[in-house]
C-alpha cells in the first residue's frame, strides 16, 4: 500500500484497539477516534512537538489566550503546536466499550484526529470547552462508537456542516473549475472487508448517494495560492463500489514564504505532522495508480454560537449557524 493510503484505513476502519496505550501527556477532553488495529507504542519524536514542554497551567492559558482572534489564526496556532507529533494509526477511541483507546492525547495523531483536535482547541474559548466541542465534531449526537462520524462523505462532513461548524468553500475558490462528484453507499458496499472492519450494526450503516464539490487534481495548483490559511483540504480518490469512502486524507492549508503548504499528519516518509509543500504533495498523489486520486475539496471552519460548546449536541437534522 502507498504511504498515503494508510490514512485511508484510519478513515475507513476506526474500530477498537486491543492494547490501548496510556497517553503520557495529561488528557484534556473525553471523546475521540481509534482503529481496528491497536495503537502500537511509538518512539519519542526526534523533535518535541509544541505541546510537550507545556505544563497543564500553560496549556490552559494558551487555549484561553486571544480566544476571540480570527478562527483561521487560532487554527494555525493550535495546529502548529502539533508539528513533529508522531503519526499513529487511529490512536483514539471512547475510552471504554467497543473502542477503549484514549479519548484525547497530545503525543500522537493520525490525519483525522489531528484535524479534529485542532478544531476543538481552536474553537474553544477556554480549556473546559474542549470536551464538548470535540464531541460535537466527532459524533452525530452522542459520544458512542456507533454514533461516531466514521465516514467522511456520509457522516463527518454533513453532520459538521449541519451543526454550523464547517462550510464547503470549494466553489468559492475554484469557481468554474469546480465539478460535482458523488459517493454511493449500498448494501453491497458494506459486504467488503474494509467496510465490515468498522463493526457497525446493520441499522447504523449509512446508505445513499452523497454529493460534494471537487477541484480536479490537475486544477488544484491554479487556485492554491488564493486559498486562505486554515482552510481544511480533503483529498478524494475515485469512487470504488466496495470502498465506504473516497476521501482518504485531510489537513490544513498554510500560506507562507510565497508558497502553499499542507499541514498534515503523514505516515509515509515523514511519520509525523509536517508542513509539506502542496505541489510536492499533489505530485506524489498523482502517481498513485491502484486507487487514483481525483481531486480535493475545501472547507472553512466556523465558530459555533457562544453557548454551543457547553450544550448537548443537536439532534440529527438541526443546524446551528456558525460565524468565521
Amino acid at each position: 500500500m502507498s504511504p498515503w493510503g494508510v490514512c485511508a484505513l484510519a478513515l475507513l476502519s476506526q474500530a477498537p484497539a486491543k492494547n490501548p496505550v496510556v497517553p503520557p501527556a495529561r488528557a484534556v477532553p473525553a471523546s475521540l477516534t481509534a482503529s481496528a488495529q491497536p495503537a502500537a507504542p511509538v518512539a519519542p519524536p526526534v523533535r518535541e512537538n509544541g505541546w510537550s514542554a507545556l505544563t497543564p497551567e500553560q496549556r490552559a492559558a494558551l487555549i484561553a489566550d486571544k480566544a476571540d482572534s480570527p478562527l483561521a489564526e487560532r487554527l494555525l496556532g493550535m495546529s502548529e503546536k502539533f508539528l513533529n507529533t508522531p503519526y499513529v494509526l487511529s490512536p483514539l477511541g471512547e475510552g471504554q466499550g467497543v473502542d477503549p483507546d484514549p479519548t484525547f492525547r497530545l503525543d500522537a495523531v493520525d490525519c483525522l484526529t489531528f484535524v479534529e483536535e485542532t478544531l476543538a482547541l481552536g474553537l474553544a474559548r477556554g480549556e473546559p470547552e474542549v470536551p464538548a466541542l470535540l464531541e460535537r465534531i466527532r459524533y452525530a449526537s452522542t459520544p458512542t462508537y456507533e454514533d461516531r462520524n466514521h465516514l467522511m462523505e456520509a457522516q463527518w462532513l454533513p453532520n459538521n456542516i449541519k451543526k454550523g461548524l464547517l462550510v464547503d468553500v470549494t466553489r468559492r475558490y475554484a469557481k468554474d473549475d469546480t465539478v460535482s462528484v458523488t459517493k454511493k453507499l449500498t448494501a453491497h458496499t458494506w459486504q467488503s472487508k474494509s467496510s465490515m472492519a468498522l463493526q457497525l450494526p446493520r441499522e447504523r450503516q449509512p446508505v445513499g448517494t452523497f454529493t460534494l464539490d471537487m477541484i480536479p487534481l490537475d486544477k488544484v495548483l491554479e487556485h492554491a495560492r488564493g486559498v486562505a490559511s486554515g482552510t481544511i483540504l480533503v483529498v478524494m480518490r475515485e469512487d470504488l463500489p466496495l470502498k465506504a469512502t473516497r476521501i482518504t486524507h485531510l489537513g490544513f492549508v498554510v500560506q507562507k514564504k510565497k508558497r502553499t503548504y499542507l499541514r498534515h499528519a503523514s505516515r509515509g516518509g515523514y511519520n509525523r505532522v509536517v508542513d509539506e509543500d502542496l505541489e510536492t504533495f499533489l505530485a506524489r498523489n498523482a502517481r498513485y495508480d491502484k486507487w487514483k486520486v481525483t481531486g480535493v475539496s475545501l472547507f472553512e471552519a466556523r465558530r459555533p454560537p457562544a453557548t454551543l460548546a457547553s450544550q448537548p449536541a443537536p439532534a440529527q437534522g438541526s443546524a446551528d449557524v456558525g460565524s468565521p
